[in-house]
This record gives structure tokens, sequence and C-alpha cells, in this order.
């Protein structure tokens, strides 16, 4: 074997070693409710569409990028729980600017119909009392590093806190 394709093979060898360890320097986001914003649950009327009523609920994320370069979210994935039942599932494509070193707010919104998740509705019917519902955002995450490729990270909770009951 000549010395030309054995330097190509070990350079190629050593460039993907690098990206691999350049990889292991990304830290995740870190995710928590926004604390200037309040979580919001918003009882729906039965209606055609919802014959059993359900909830429009809109939960404000605030994500902090630890590290020294900008990322993009570009993937929410997980599920709501709201007083610990299934509520709604999320799969959320975005392309969420995150810059080094920052926090960024940003809101989730999702309906509920109550006719898929009969459980829920009479959780919810009993709690219609107080004026809040505990949540919880449990999922996996996914950020692009430009030229670091992207990564996942998850599952885990990502958000959790109580949902103000508007009428």
């Amino acid at each position: 074997m000549s010395f030309r394709p054995l330097l190509a093979v070990t350079a190629f060898g050593l460039a993907l070693g690098a990206c691999a360890t350049l990889r292991e320097f990304v830290q995740p986001p870190v995710f928590r409710a926004a604390d200037s914003r309040a979580a919001e649950l918003r009882l729906l009327a039965p209606s055609t569409g919802r014959p059993l009523g359900g909830a429009a609920i809109r939960v404000w994320a605030q994500v902090q990028n630890p590290n020294s370069f900008g990322l993009t979210l570009s993937h929410l994935a997980g599920t709501l729980l709201l007083e610990g039942e299934h509520a709604a599932e999320l799969d959320l494509p975005l392309g969420l600017p995150l810059p080094a070193r920052r926090d960024t707010i940003f809101p989730l919104d999702l309906n509920v119909s109550f006719s898929d998740l009969p459980d829920l509705a009479g959780a919810l019917r009993d709690v219609v009392t107080r004026s809040t519902v505990a949540y919880r955002v449990v999922g996996t995450v996914t950020v692009n590093g430009g030229p670091l490729g992207p990564a996942n990270f998850g599952p885990s909770t990502l958000l959790n806190g109580q949902l103000r009951i508007t009428r």
C-alpha cells in the first residue's frame, strides 16, 4: 500500500473521530416554564367537533442555550400531562434560533378534545372549582448545531408548573 492512500484513510478516520468528539461538547438546552408569562387552560364548550368539550392550552417555555455557539431548536416531541393524566402528544417541528448563552421564550399552543381523552375530561371536571391545573411536558428535543450537525436530548421532563384556568 502506498503512503498516499494510507494518509487519506488515516485523515478520514481522524475527521470522523473529531466529529464525534465535537458532538460530545454540545450541551442540551435547558427548559423551564417562563416566569414572566402565565400558562393558561381555557375550557371549551361542547360543539359538533368536540361533543364533550375540550381545552385550549398555552404553555410558555423559556429555553436557555448554555453553549458558546448558536443552535436551532428543530424538533420537540413528547407528552403533555394534566393532573398526571395523558392529555396530548406533541410533535412540533420548529425552527427556533437559540443564540449562544441566551434565553428564548416561546409558546406551545395545544387543543385537547375530551372526546379523545374521556379520563382527562373527568379529571378536569373535578378541578373546575380550582383556579389552576398541574401540567408537565415530558419529551425529547432535537437541536441543530450547524456544522456540528443535529443532536437529540431526552426523554426528560422539559416543563412543569400550573395552568391558570380561564373561563
